[in-house]
């Protein structure tokens, strides 16, 4: 199971305080039991906020990798288009002669 980003848990304890206090104050309850209905609640609904909250993206070469079946090349010209990706190594004496 993936660890809970900050925003994550930031979004869903702020709900979890919010909405406990607004529930406690709108119902003006003063039992026991309908604190714990109100709390229990209350935690439902930051957990479902915490788990809302849109992951983010992977930049990079990780997002690369993580490219489903339909984007990668399939057949025997696979590795000819990722061999036309990738340019070969260039030599110093090649680009720049020199001239005396």
């Amino acid at each position: 199971m993936p660890r809970p980003t900050a925003a994550q848990l930031a979004y869903g304890s702020a709900t979890v305080i919010v909405s406990t206090i607004a529930m406690l104050l709108l119902s003006q309850t003063s039992t026991g039991l309908g604190v714990a209905v109100i709390s229990a609640a209350a935690l439902a609904l930051g957990l479902l906020v915490a788990l809302t909250v849109p992951l983010p993206r992977r930049r990079g070469r990780h997002a690369a990798g993580r490219t489903g079946p339909a984007a990668a090349p399939a057949g025997p010209d696979a590795t000819a288009s990722t061999a036309a990706r990738v340019p070969e190594p260039r030599t110093a004496a090649a680009e720049h002669p020199v001239h005396h």
